[in-house]
Formats: structure tokens, C-alpha cells, sequence
């Protein structure tokens, strides 16, 4: 098993310290972390292509962030199935204790990933709680 860790932000402008401070804080190998500086509108990223080919059943990602995995929230979920269930790695989303697929194997892990990803699109007011009929 090995761990790696996934960083990402939207432009060469923006700065990654803080992903790369918690990743190597989780004394996580340098050549272990993974970093795109792109948008998150779709997973056709060089870094996390590596990554993906990188990982294998049992290893161990670690991300700061749901929205450093992606924008997309159907593209999350795909990759989240990807990940987990295609090809049996865990996930750990540090700013999110709860997605730690360690902690929950069965289906409340995809279940906590989808509230996950439905919270970020309300807080970027992307997502709207459908109203009761009266």
C-alpha cells in the first residue's frame, strides 16, 4: 500500500502551499503528490492521469478538498466510483472527516460523497433545494 496525495488549482497564478503543506504534514513522499494547475471543469488533466495510472487496490489518496478533485459534480461522482470501486483505493478528503472511505467501505461512503458534493454546489449557489408543493 502506498499513499499519495492530489493537488490542485484552477491557474499557474494561484498558489498551492496550503494543499502541499497538508500533504506534507501526512508525511506523504514528495514524488507521492500529484499537481495540476488547471481547472477542474473535467479530469482531462495530465498529474492526475499519472496518478490514476499510479494507483493500485489498497493504496491510499489523500485530497484537501472535494473541489480539488473537480468542479463537475457528475464527473466527481464517476471518479469517486473509479477510484473506490473499480480500482479498491481509499480516499481521504482532509477538510472533510467524514469522506474517509477507510471508515465507511459500504454504500454510506458514496452516500456522505454525494451530500458532500451537493453542500459545495449549494455554498456555490450552483444548486437549489427544490421547494414542496403547496
Amino acid at each position: 500500500m502506498k499513499t499519495y496525495g492530489y493537488i490542485r488549482v484552477s491557474s499557474n497564478d494561484q498558489n498551492e502551499d496550503r494543499q502541499l503543506v497538508a500533504m506534507q504534514e501526512l508525511k506523504i513522499p514528495s514524488r507521492q503528490i500529484y499537481t495540476d494547475k488547471q481547472s477542474g471543469k473535467d479530469f482531462d488533466r495530465p498529474e492526475y492521469k499519472k496518478l490514476i495510472e499510479q494507483l493500485v487496490s489498497g493504496d491510499l489518496l489523500y485530497i484537501k478538498s472535494i473541489d480539488r478533485l473537480g468542479r463537475n459534480y457528475a464527473e466527481i461522482q464517476n471518479q469517486w466510483r473509479i477510484l473506490t470501486k473499480e480500482k479498491g483505493v481509499d480516499i481521504v478528503v482532509i477538510d472533510m472527516a467524514l469522506l474517509d472511505t477507510r471508515l465507511n467501505k459500504d454504500l454510506m461512503g458514496t452516500f456522505i460523497a454525494d451530500i458532500a458534493a451537493t453542500l459545495w454546489k449549494m455554498e456555490r449557489g450552483i444548486y437549489e433545494i427544490p421547494h414542496m408543493a403547496r
